[in-house]
């Protein structure tokens, strides 16, 4: 054999010894998902050997869902970043261009280790608002904890490569290699959402390989010389201090873009309704709204009270702060209301809540099944909330250090707000204490009562793949708390109120739940937690369907 021949076969040996270290974690992970039938948590396979820093995000959210004690946590987070470092070392080395001089491979580990570390930190604000999404179902936290993703990895896929790999911008080449991991990830989470069975792990060993064809382009891209546009400027940390940062910003402009902060004021509160419409209407806004008391025009319309009725039996008015009590406690307020319009009127009562306030309608009808409300319109819903935990403060349990790190970025993002908000008030709590019933019957029917969901098309993402809705749904292309504001959606909600249940699902919402996959992080199970032990719900994370009991 020539030297040729022989460098040939050895770099083939090579990029096949690179995919077979891309393909078996995330194969031996997809084994491990599929044997126990953890279905929500099988797209996130692939992510075991993906380039930095999707990789990272991958272990913090596993971890940040699943530890039960400050141990436990750190224990896991040091193995963590001891696996991470020496698995990425391993896929470097063997992704080095043959042409290029390469380092020793106790650099490549050392440096390796040391970018772990790295992503750990930067990358925990991000993974801990995933779980907050994970926890409330607001699909904003998983949108906001992608986007640094996307920034951070051409400079962490860097950082594993070279020595200054702080200072200067990262090559088209890198952005671009690192865009299409993404999408890589993205589709194989959507494939395995759809795949039967064990097909799941043949899509997760070829998105492997797939991961392993990445590795060898982006370090290809890092190590062979040319020339940094900004060669002198730290550009890597300025961009960490902005990712870091904008994790307590996130928070705050989360906040407005879900429809919170602000007068309520569809147009059923703010219009008569036709004469042919039969029902009393009560109208319940969502988190952070606030209302000064002044009556809809209609007088079969009225405003629903987070702080409750005057001594007159009128509601009060209320500000954003009233709307962080618990669901039941919302719930019992509205019973009263609930009964007293009905008895004003001598009409049946529909409801119509927006966000928490379709929580609260949904609330009421569980506890209160036979009482005097025959409709129910649920606008922009928490589809599948629940499917994370974290204790109170001074308790140990599931997703402790989460909880902690919550606080603390909500802590730093409130300095500014007139109206603080916590990953603890009464409403994020009872979300979380309540999950097997939130996570499995928020979007089932209730005998006796007519049903539809106005859910817009943001609102795929967050469920995971499986069924989400066993009552009428009308979709369409808006933002979360946007759909009701829509004159096209206050048609359909008259028709509906006059006994028309005229539904419309769009054939992309499946594609769209598929396509999030990837990036939600992995629910965490019904049966471990102590405070669900005693639920007589199933878990969907497991079956893939809702309204069952266990």
């Amino acid at each position: 054999m020539t030297g040729r021949e022989g460098g040939v076969a050895s770099t083939r040996g090579r990029l096949a010894a690179l995919l077979a270290l891309a393909a078996v974690p995330a194969v031996v992970e997809a084994v491990v998902l599929v044997a126990i039938g953890f279905k929500a948590a099988q797209p996130l396979a692939p992510q075991a050997t993906a380039v930095w820093p999707y990789d990272s995000y991958h272990d913090l959210r596993w971890l940040f869902v699943y530890h039960d004690s400050w141990t436990t946590f750190f224990l896991g987070l040091l193995l963590l970043i001891v696996v991470r470092g020496l698995l990425s070392a391993g896929l470097t080395a063997l992704a080095w261009p043959a042409d290029v001089p390469r380092p020793s491979r106790r650099w490549l580990a050392m440096r390796n280790l040391e970018v772990a570390a790295l992503a750990a930190v930067i990358i925990s604000p991000w993974a801990a608002l995933a779980v907050a999404f994970s926890a409330v179902g607001l699909s904003w936290y998983l949108f906001a904890s992608l986007l640094p993703m996307l920034l951070l990895a051409p400079f962490l896929q860097r950082a594993g490569v070279v020595a200054h790999w702080w200072r200067g911008l990262p090559s088209v080449g890198m952005f671009g290699w690192s865009l299409l991991n993404f999408a890589v990830l993205t589709v194989s989470g959507a494939l395995i959402a759809t795949a039967p069975g064990w097909a799941v792990v043949v899509v997760a060993g070829l998105a492997g390989v797939g991961n392993g064809l990445l590795w060898r382009q982006t370090v290809h891209a890092a190590a062979q010389p040319r020339r940094l546009r900004w060669a002198r400027v730290p550009v890597a940390p300025l961009a960490v201090v902005v990712v870091l940062a904008s994790s307590v910003a996130a928070q705050s402009v989360i906040g407005i873009v879900a429809g919170g902060d602000g007068e309520w004021r569809p147009p059923v509160v703010v219009e008569r309704l036709p004469d042919e419409v039969p029902h009393a209407v009560i109208a319940i806004a969502g988190h952070d709204s606030s209302w000064d008391g002044r009556s809809p025009p209609d007088p079969r319309v009225e405003r629903f009270s987070y702080r409750g009725l005057d001594d007159r039996q009128r509601p009060l008015p209320y500000d954003p702060l009233a709307t962080h009590r618990s669901l039941d406690s919302s719930a019992a307020l509205l019973a009263t209301q609930v009964d007293l319009l009905h008895r004003r009127t001598g009409r049946p009562v529909a409801l119509l809540g927006e966000s928490e306030g379709a929580m609260v309608a949904r609330t009421y009808l569980e506890n209160w099944p036979q009482g005097p409300v025959e409709a129910a319109m649920m606008f922009s819903p928490l589809v599948r909330p629940g499917r994370a935990y974290y204790p109170p403060p001074g308790y140990s349990g599931w997703g402790v250090a989460t909880g902690w790190q919550l606080r603390g970025i909500t802590a730093l993002s409130n300095l500014p707000k007139e109206v603080k908000n916590s990953p603890d008030e009464p409403f994020v709590r009872s979300v979380m204490v309540d999950a097997p019933f939130f996570r499995n019957r928020t979007l089932c029917p209730v005998p006796g009562v007519r049903m539809i969901a106005f859910l817009p098309t943001v609102s795929a993402a967050e469920a995971p793949p499986g069924e989400y809705a066993r009552i009428p749904v009308f979709q369409l292309p808006a933002l979360h708390g946007g759909v009701l504001r829509q004159r096209e959606v206050h048609d359909r909600l008259v028709d509906f109120l006059t006994g028309d249940m005229t539904t419309r699902p769009r054939e992309e919402y499946a594609l769209l739940q598929r396509l999030g996959a990837a990036w939600q992080p992995p629910p965490l199970a019904l049966s471990v937690n102590p405070v669900w032990a005693a639920g007589r719900e199933a878990d969907p994370a497991f079956t893939g369907r809702i309204c069952e009991a266990r």
